[in-house]
């Protein structure tokens, strides 16, 4: 009899499977202690209470399918961001636009381009896809711009720039984008994933860099794709919304890839609402900058390396392995992401969250320190 995998093809099986921070849930019932979750990079503060209240009340209808192209968002950002309505796409979360993005450009002799040590759903959606995933070593944490723009060949169709990156939290200024665009050749689509864009313009603005003009790229018709989401900042991981800038007929395939119905109409009411809730924002990220400040201040004084942050997360490497840490971290109450994974295996990263959040988790840090195991 024949086996599953006798059906498969041979870059579906050697997928590798995405593994997401540790659920809170997960993690009490391994540890028997109450736990705070620092691994996914979510909004300590949660969604705006607005969007709540936008979610309730859209619950009301759910036995109705939703607006398949969330029309009333895409118009709000389209607005909002001065481009062109058939210039923008919604859908569930920015991964499933990078999933879209490989399915549609990639295929068995294509390649994508991006750098060591970043969101490691490039990987999955380029080999799902059937193409090949070229990865160019980091510069001090850092996407090397110059090293990815030589790795380019004609085989590449796609890409990815993290900007923030994740893991490191390192961004490149606006006048590196302009530079290494100008070496991309006019068949090959480059993705700006800019998932935490809205920390890194608030640290770009403090530190006097200037941070993007992606939208001016879309405005003016380049072959380039922008990603952000509702996930970060605004608080809604949960609820699923993402979306993206690029080329109307671009967005008009992507369209053509997408789930139907893939934004639910209560995901769309909260991310509507968050919109306009500035205040929530602007709350969210004065607290992430006073807690990375906070916790680079306590990562010196530990003599602990770390990379200093443009975004919502910190990445740290205490010299030691970085699974059997978390796991030690875990059982104080703690849960961070080790990233051995990213194939940094004494890394870690965690999120920066509240005031008392970032307490608990250095005081964990420093007892499991104290009793490390001798090497």
């Amino acid at each position: 009899m024949a086996s599953i995998e006798d059906f498969l093809p041979e870059h579906i099986r050697a997928l590798a499977q995405y593994i997401p921070g540790k659920p809170i849930r997960q993690a009490e019932r391994e540890s028997g202690v109450a736990c705070i979750k620092l691994s996914s990079n979510e909004n300590p503060l949660g969604p705006s209470p607005r969007a709540v209240e936008a979610m309730r009340r859209a619950l009301a209808e759910v036995n109705y399918y939703p607006d398949n192209d969330a029309s009333e968002l895409r118009f709000r950002l389209a607005l909002r961001h001065d481009v062109a309505v058939e210039q923008v796409i919604v859908a569930d979360g920015s991964t499933a636009l990078i999933d879209l993005l490989a399915r549609a450009l990639l295929a068995p002799g294509r390649n994508a381009v991006t750098s060591e040590r970043s969101f490691i759903v490039y990987p999955i959606a380029v080999r799902a896809a059937g193409g090949t995933l070229i990865q160019v070593p980091m510069r001090d944490h850092a996407f090397d711009l110059e090293a990815i723009a030589r790795a380019i060949t004609r085989d590449t169709r796609l890409i990815f720039l993290a900007n923030p990156n994740n893991p490191t939290g390192t961004l490149f200024d606006a006048a590196a984008t302009d530079a290494f665009l100008a070496r991309v050749p006019d068949d090959v689509l480059v993705i700006l994933d800019e998932a935490y864009c809205d920390y890194a313009t608030d640290y770009a603005r403090s530190r006097g860099i200037e941070y993007s003009h992606s939208l001016d790229y879309v405005r003016g018709g380049r072959n380039l794709m922008v990603l952000r989401t509702f996930s970060k900042a605004h608080g809604l991981a949960g609820a699923r919304v993402g979306y993206g800038f690029g080329p109307p007929r671009l967005i008009e395939y992507l369209s053509r890839l997408r789930t139907a119905f893939s934004v639910s109409a209560v995901a769309e009411a909260g991310a509507l609402a968050a919109l306009d809730d500035e205040a929530h924002i602007r709350r969210s990220l004065e607290m992430n900058a006073s807690g990375a400040a906070w916790l680079g201040q306590k990562f010196r004084e530990l003599g602990i390396r770390f990379v200093p942050t443009t975004a919502n997360f910190i990445y740290f490497d205490p010299g030691e392995d970085a699974a059997a840490l978390a796991r030690r971290l875990q059982a104080e109450g703690v849960i961070v992401r080790p990233l051995t994974v990213w194939g940094a295996p004494t890394a870690l990263r965690v999120t920066i969250g509240t005031p008392e959040m970032n307490e608990k988790f250095v005081s964990a840090l420093k007892k499991v320190m104290e009793r490390a195991p001798v090497r």
